[in-house]
Parts: structure tokens; C-alpha cells; sequence
């Protein structure tokens, strides 16, 4: 699979190949490609086996828009947009491996239905504990 042409809307990568059939990247795994200007995403070049953006240092390849996971999970998807979290700390709180945690969330790795609900579960802790807090200053 080849693709032709590619385009943007607000939250993802948009791919057409050659056979007239699109497909779809979440922005969030490529954050330089989210945050960059219509200007910047519009420098690209089509390589053998993807694109790239010289000023931006970005490639993609076509495979990647065959990936079952174009769309980050539930739990990725908390993570990617919330960069402010120190996953370390999270990792420990949850009794996960950091590098492992790290790798659920980049997609490098795949987390069991269990080990994603072990996750999810403890996020919904935490933003529980957040909504009880009580900040009377």
C-alpha cells in the first residue's frame, strides 16, 4: 500500500492511497505534526515506504496507517494528552514496570484487557481522589 495524498482535520492524520482508499492516524502519536501550523504540514515529501517532514523531522511510513491501533486506547490516549503526569510516579502508584508503562503508552507494547483495566482503574482512583479533595484555602 501506497499512499498518494495526504491531509489533516482537527485531530488526525488523514492518508490516500492509490486505490482511492483512506485511512486515519490519530495526531496524538505525533505530536510535532498536531501542534505544527498548516503551513508546516504542508512541507512533506513522499519517500519509497513514507512521508516526511524535512523541517520537522517527522516520518511516517504508509504501513502505519494499516496499524490496528491508528486510534490510541482509552488509557493512551489519558496519557498522550496529558503530558503534565509524571508517568514514573503513575508507574510506581500502579505497580507497573515504568519502562513498561512507557511502552503501553507509546504503542511499542500491548497491555493484557487485564493489565489495561488494572490502568484504567487506577486513573479513575486517582481523579476520585482529585474530586474529593477539598480546597478550601
Amino acid at each position: 500500500m501506497k499512499i498518494m495524498k495526504v491531509w489533516f482535520d482537527d485531530e488526525h492524520l488523514v492518508g490516500e492511497d492509490e486505490n482511492g482508499n483512506v485511512y486515519k492516524q490519530s495526531l496524538l502519536w505525533y505530536q510535532k505534526l498536531k501542534d505544527a501550523t498548516e503551513e508546516e504540514r504542508n512541507v512533506y515529501c513522499f519517500g519509497f515506504d513514507g512521508i516526511h517532514w524535512r523541517d520537522l523531522d517527522i516520518d511516517v511510513s504508509f504501513e502505519s496507517f494499516l496499524y490496528e491501533d491508528a486510534e490510541p486506547s482509552d488509557f493512551q490516549r489519558f496519557f498522550l494528552i496529558h503530558k503534565e503526569l509524571n508517568i514514573t510516579e503513575f508507574a510506581k502508584i500502579a505497580g507497573i514496570n515504568a519502562t513498561l508503562l512507557r511502552n503501553y503508552i507509546n504503542g511499542f507494547k500491548k497491555p493484557s484487557k487485564e493489565r489495561e483495566k488494572e490502568i484504567l482503574e487506577k486513573i479513575r482512583e486517582i481523579g476520585n481522589e482529585y474530586v474529593k479533595a477539598d480546597f478550601n484555602v
